[in-house]
């Protein structure tokens, strides 16, 4: 076997041992590189090897999960809808944050990797909405910024979801509230004033 070959391996085992690993937790904090470099086989030194850190690795694990979610007839009936833009926008952040509650372990593992490390130029899924709601009123630039606003600052309250039901009552697991609160960020952010 060649050595990328094997390397392509390595990285197979290590991303299945750490989905693995992050299904049968309570929490993710217990999905340690050491426990997952133990399930997959291999040296620990492997993970930093393949993906750079622990993070990125089960980043790669979650984008798994993600790209059948991504591909799902519930979002591809939202982005083909005749709904207006900023509708579109509503319900897909929804049906993104009610995906990312979902595996809230894997969420809560990796959303500071995605805050600090995720290519910008490539992960911008609201980005055509927001220009299509602005239609030319607004730069390509602002727009970029508004999207980016839009999905980081819902990752981050997902990431802290019981911190803000502490803080403000708002229970973000009630589907309802997750709603009311992606409503008015949107309504928030994509106001008609310029």
């Amino acid at each position: 076997m060649k050595k990328d070959e094997k390397l392509a391996v390595t990285k197979e085992k290590l991303i299945n041992a750490a989905s693995e690993l992050m299904q049968s937790c309570s929490d993710g904090s217990e999905v340690t590189s050491r426990a997952v470099a133990e399930r997959a086989g291999v040296r620990l030194s492997m993970i930093n090897y393949c993906f750079g850190s622990k993070e990125a690795m089960l980043f790669e694990a979650f984008s798994r999960n993600e790209k059948a979610y991504r591909e799902s007839p519930r979002l591809q009936g939202i982005i083909s809808s005749d709904i207006s833009p900023k509708e579109k926008l509503k319900r897909l952040h929804l049906a993104a944050a009610e995906f990312l509650i979902s595996r809230y372990k894997f969420t809560k593992a990796i959303t500071g990797y995605v805050l600090l490390h995720r290519d910008l130029s490539r992960e911008q899924a609201s980005l055509p909405f927001v220009m299509a709601h602005y239609g030319g009123r607004r730069s390509e630039s602002e727009c970029r910024l508004i999207a980016y606003e839009l999905s980081s600052m819902m990752q981050l309250a997902i990431y802290r979801l019981e911190d803000i039901k502490e803080f403000s009552g708002l229970d973000l697991r009630d589907r309802e509230q997750l709603k009311g609160y992606i409503d008015m960020r949107i309504d928030m952010l994509l106001g008609d004033e310029i």
